[in-house]
């Protein structure tokens, strides 16, 4: 892997209310990833304009947006209107690779982990 951007497919994780997870709901990403798997904040400023988000449900639609480096390694999923917006738990220190999980911040400030299902070079 190179800091290229690549599709990163996150899929809610088990939890409370969803004991075997929910493939059907759940975030893709366009991101640049490092040689480690982890977001690249300084290609990410390069490729801004590229670096999107779409949130999904019931494998539907329900928001899209951009992916930003909020600096000191955070990561904001930015969708229109500001209460919408969520943050990614540690994602600077997390590798987006297949079968490794990460935790998203939801505006109510529920914490939500994902399992990373998919990830291809764009």
């Amino acid at each position: 892997m190179t800091s290229a951007l690549h599709h990163i497919r996150l899929e809610l994780a088990r939890e409370p209310g969803h004991p075997d997870g929910d493939p059907h709901s759940g975030y893709d990403l366009v991101a640049p990833l490092d040689a480690a798997g982890r977001l690249d904040p300084k290609a990410a400023r390069t490729t801004e304009k590229s670096c999107r988000v779409r949130r999904f449900d019931k494998d539907e639609t329900v928001a899209t947006g951009w992916l930003l480096s909020s600096g000191r390694g955070g990561w904001i999923l930015d969708f229109p209107g500001d209460a919408h917006d969520e943050t990614g738990f540690r994602f600077g220190d997390e590798r987006f690779i297949p079968g490794e999980y990460v935790s998203l911040q939801a505006p109510d400030g529920a914490t939500h982990t994902f399992r990373v299902a998919q990830l291809r070079a764009l």
